[in-house]
């Protein structure tokens, strides 16, 4: 089928492209810079011009006959006025102009849109948390439920859709453990904060192949969580970083210097969540890497 899909420059999207592309599906990208995104993919996927603030054309779409939806601002920064509402409207208008546009498109059967774990909020604790779980009420937490209704909008025109909550997702070449690497490789990586928050991680390949069952799935419809099923707590995350590195990994950051250098982005790091993906196993989906160790090994060996 012909899949339509924003963010395919990003973290996620060329490899997702990837798969898409030996899945035998034709690709058609939406982006800001069209020019950019499509010298990172193969030869033979199409563009078309997609910003959240500007009202997309259905024919942008391309006749596309699903659509997957990755962009959005980046959480990972200073928690500014101006980066709060640069993170809201990136995910919440431009869900809303996208779902829009494949209304009037006519074509797309299949909608499978990004979130993150976010939308528990981060104070549950040592809670296990699945789709079922209530959301929380900080601002990551809004934005989720915000940015999921607006899909969910989709399904008002008999649109299969489904929304990912994406984890904290692991490969040395960006996100979380990018930043990571660097000081752990110093010996001077270890716990943050108490170390108890958990971390629901997930190595980058199963999340790209989950991305893609769920798309190739429309009976799986609604949240799915986009984590491994073994979450650690971050004093074992560390742990499993320094062994895996042949790194001493005891240096604790206290939570005042993370506050210091992120201000409130940094509840996200010392507060945490430990959400299971409950509706993948459901559905039949298996992990490569389950567990964090071997997943770190097959990362960085």
């Amino acid at each position: 089928m012909k899949v339509a899909v924003t963010g395919a420059s990003g973290f996620l999207g060329p490899g997702f492209v990837q798969r898409l592309l030996g899945r035998g599906h034709d690709v058609h990208v939406l982006a800001r810079d069209i020019g950019r995104t499509l010298g990172r993919l193969p030869q033979g996927v199409t563009g078309s011009f997609f910003d959240a603030a500007t009202p997309l054309a259905p024919d942008a779409l391309g006749g596309a006959e699903a659509v997957v939806h990755l962009a959005g601002e980046p959480v990972a920064q200073r928690w500014t006025k101006e980066a709060k509402h640069r993170i809201h409207d990136s995910r919440v208008m431009g869900t809303r102009v996208l779902v829009e546009a494949i209304r009037g498109a006519g074509t797309v059967k299949r909608f499978v849109s990004a979130s993150a774990i976010g939308f528990y909020g981060g104070t549950r604790g040592a809670e296990p948390l699945t789709e079922e779980s209530a959301p929380g009420d900080d601002f990551l937490a809004q934005v989720c439920r915000g940015w999921e209704a607006e899909a969910m909008r989709a399904r008002e025109w008999g649109i299969r859709t489904a929304v990912v909550r994406m984890g904290v997702v692991l490969h040395p070449e960006g996100g979380a453990l990018h930043k990571m690497l660097p000081p752990f490789r110093m010996g001077a990586g270890g716990p943050v904060g108490s170390g108890k928050q958990y971390v629901s991680w997930v190595h980058r390949e199963d999340a790209l192949d989950l991305l893609l069952y769920v798309l190739e799935h429309p009976t799986v419809e609604g949240p799915v969580n986009v984590t491994a099923p073994t979450p650690v707590t971050n004093a074992e995350f560390a742990h499993a970083m320094g062994h895996a590195l042949g790194r001493p990994a005891v240096m604790h950051v206290p939570a005042f210097m993370l506050k210091a250098a992120m201000g409130e982005m940094a509840k996200v790091a010392l507060e945490g969540q430990r959400v299971l993906p409950k509706r993948a196993l459901e559905a039949g989906f298996t992990f490569r890497h389950p567990e964090l160790e071997a997943a770190l090994r097959d990362l960085l060996t």
